[in-house]
């Protein structure tokens, strides 16, 4: 119960801080100021939106569907908060340290998209009903590719238990130096010993699991279940108050979510960046619980950074431009880092 409510508490803080931080690398990159007013550079002016929603009226449709309308943004948030539970954050330190820890947070978080079904369907508003539609078509999609990512992680790791991937990504032994042509030094570990240096065609794997991450979070430029400039706010057009706000929080969740997934597949999880170079033992001072946590937030807020970044760089894709780019790029290149992976893993190491 108590790490349930922390994980609660942990989202509901990441969605403030996500939010604040958006506005102000949007404001930084159209060269304006962002939120000024509320608080010293406009700190508080999420917490002053925040109980905003938490005082305004919840109000239903005339002619929504009232059950299925009430119960979508719970669906959707619980889905992406239960997908916390099986991330490792250090080592021995996981909510629930299940052996099929991966196939657990996809299998669950899948259950978003009934939510913004449900959503769509509910609210009985055109908007909302092609919104829904749209996103469910993208996640559905886009899952095809970032799953045979995952599969060639989970081919050179021969395991589905996160913190076993983790704790691989660890300090390197005699054969992985030799093979990266470290021929002097031993239990280097750092950077090297990530996925993507160990089995270079990972890097691959990274960058389309990233892209088809973007698109499972509806974020520009896949934000077509949520255009403003063709449907209002998609799915979530008829929602006020509080159920505004579960939806609102689910997303920024799911960003976190989708990029501490990457950071314990593909760049090292919660183990140190830092090498151990002779007697130089940069690696072995920078582990420990503690410095495993500082080190998975910091990659995964990294990558929390660089989908900010995207949001308010590239422009909005074309529907027909979205299912092209899944279809005919991003899983031809997934499948054949998923044979590489089967032939890197059964002659390489």
């Amino acid at each position: 119960m108590l790490i349930a409510a922390g994980l609660f508490a942990f989202s509901g803080l990441f969605a403030l801080f996500g939010v604040y931080a958006e506005r102000k690398v949007s404001a930084f990159i159209q060269d304006r100021l962002g939120p000024m007013e509320t608080g010293k550079y406009g700190v508080l002016q999420t917490i002053a939106d925040v109980i905003k929603l938490l005082i305004k009226e919840l109000i239903i449709p005339g002619a929504a569907d009232k059950w299925l309308f009430m119960m979508s943004p719970a669906i959707i948030f619980i889905a992406v908060y239960m997908g916390f539970a099986a991330i490792p954050w250090s080592s021995g330190l996981a909510p629930s340290n299940i052996n099929l820890g991966l196939y657990y947070i996809f299998a669950i978080i899948s259950i978003e998209t009934l939510g913004i079904l449900m959503a769509g369907w509910g609210s009985n508003n055109k908007y909302s009903i092609l919104g829904a539609m749209r996103s469910a078509a993208q996640i559905v999609s886009y899952e095809i590719p970032a799953g045979f990512a995952i599969i060639s992680v989970v081919m050179i790791a021969q395991t589905l238990d996160m913190q076993t991937i983790s704790a691989q990504q660890g300090i390197l032994s005699a054969e992985h130096t030799k093979f990266l042509g470290i021929w002097d030094v031993t239990n280097v570990g750092g950077i090297l010993s990530w996925n993507i240096f160990r089995a270079p065609h990972l890097i691959i794997a990274f960058v389309i699991y990233f892209i088809a991450s973007l698109a499972e979070s509806n974020r520009a430029p896949f934000d077509i279940p949520e255009a403003e400039s063709e449907l209002v706010a998609g799915f979530h057009t008829e929602f006020t108050g509080m159920r505004f706000a579960f939806v609102f929080l689910a997303e920024y969740s799911m960003m976190f979510l989708v990029s501490m997934i990457a950071a314990v597949l593909f760049l090292g999880a919660w183990n140190t960046p830092l090498p151990n170079l002779g007697v130089v033992r940069l690696a072995d001072w920078t582990t420990g619980v503690a410095w495993g946590i500082v080190w998975l937030a910091v990659k995964a807020l990294a990558l929390v950074g660089i989908q900010m970044w995207i949001r308010w760089t590239l422009p909005r894709l074309r529907v027909d431009q979205l299912m092209n780019l899944c279809w005919k790029i991003l899983t031809p290149l997934a499948f054949a880092c998923m044979l590489i992976s089967g032939v890197w893993r059964l002659w390489v190491m």
